[in-house]
């Protein structure tokens, strides 16, 4: 559900997304069994810089994130180099915080997941934006999320166009 949120978002705002794939082949089987298909597999999208990374959520989609040595690579890059990653719902906890990309960042996670977080001072907010970490809680926040991401990439007046067009407000 993040994963489709975020990317139908990012692109009506007109951004280039790659969806990759860290298993062995396209087709990505998500919780719920639903079926995805990425634009690539990992190994392909790794060749390439990007402006944003970010994690959907879901457990086993965050276990197989943070085994991906190869990811874990490009968010650390992607930090190093100060630019913009993020992730929503397990990911913060399973992926981001165990390997260091949460440290001395204010973050959010899914609730039963924030004992994970080293600070949890900004654990009850929806969505947490600090620097070039964006980080939200699950499912239920994950079109706050992207249009946070929007508003990051894009500003505020093309965060609420889409918002009112999706008739998340008014």
């Amino acid at each position: 559900m993040e994963a489709v949120m975020i990317i139908d978002i990012l692109r009506r705002a007109k951004a280039n997304v790659v969806v990759a794939s860290v298993g062995d082949n396209l087709e990505i089987l998500a919780s719920r069994k639903v079926k995805l298909v990425a634009d690539m597999l990992l190994d392909e999208a790794a060749k390439l810089s990007y402006d944003l990374i970010v994690l959907p959520g879901g457990l086993g989609g965050a276990q197989a994130f943070a085994n991906s040595d190869k990811l874990v690579n490009m968010l650390k890059k992607q930090a190093e180099s100060n630019k913009p990653y993020g992730a929503i719902c397990a990911s913060p906890a399973l992926v981001l915080e165990p390997h260091g990309l949460l440290k001395g960042k204010k973050a959010t996670a899914f609730p039963a997941m924030c004992n994970k977080l080293s600070d949890q001072s900004f654990i009850d907010n929806r969505v947490v934006v600090d620097g070039n970490l964006i980080t939200s809680r699950g499912p239920g926040t994950s079109m706050e999320f992207a249009l946070g991401i929007v508003e990051k990439f894009f500003g505020r007046p093309k965060a609420l166009e889409l918002a009112k067009v999706m008739l998340f407000v008014h």
